[in-house]
């Protein structure tokens, strides 16, 4: 989107909302949608040397299969680490392991736990989108202040407020098209 004005926030506004985005698409990743995805580890912390570190930095994750995870630790003594982190998780998978990798097998999902799982896509989707809305809500108050101390003309201060809406109606827009993209990779199949 290209800015007109420059005003501290707007450009605020405009961070705060993509970092709303980008908060939005890992939450979405993170949801399994029937298929192995590396990206469902990136939550897991495993305790490496006393150190919390996501799981995909301790070894090699691959997919060989739609629905097998296979992780490959680069230290095998962290395997049992590893194991208790992925049990520990909200995945609800069993890692089983053969003293050198281990491999997580993803169960085909029902209709019903689709259904369960597209809900909770939209309910992060409504999530970020209440987000954005209070940072227009922060930004309008901001641009609002500026207006009364007459550092903004009356023009002015209604031309940033119009693109504080169109930045808005923008990430709104991309945020459902996001959800959109997940809900049909969770109803495949």
């Amino acid at each position: 989107m290209k800015v007109e004005y420059e005003h501290e926030a707007l450009t605020k506004a405009e961070a705060k909302m993509g970092k709303t985005l980008d908060n939005l698409k890992k939450e979405l990743t993170s949801i399994r949608a029937g298929r192995a995805n590396a990206h469902l580890l990136d939550n897991i912390m495993v305790d490496y040397y006393g150190t919390p570190t996501p799981v995909a930095q301790v070894g090699n994750v691959s997919v060989p299969e739609p629905r097998l995870l296979v992780i490959a630790l680069w230290d095998a003594n962290m395997l049992h680490e590893v194991e208790k982190a992925i049990q520990k998780s909200d995945l609800g998978i069993n890692p089983a392991n053969d003293g050198k990798v281990i491999r997580l097998a993803f169960p085909e999902v029902t209709g019903e736990k689709r259904q369960e799982l597209v809900k909770l896509a939209r309910k992060k989707a409504e999530e970020a989108k209440v987000a954005i809305r209070s940072i227009r809500r922060d930004a309008n108050e901001a641009i609002k202040k500026d207006k009364k101390t007459s550092a903004l003309t009356e023009d002015d201060f209604t031309a940033i407020e119009k693109e504080v809406q169109e930045l808005t109606d923008s990430m709104v827009k991309k945020a459902d098209e996001l959800t959109a993209a997940k809900e049909k990779e969770i109803t495949e199949i």
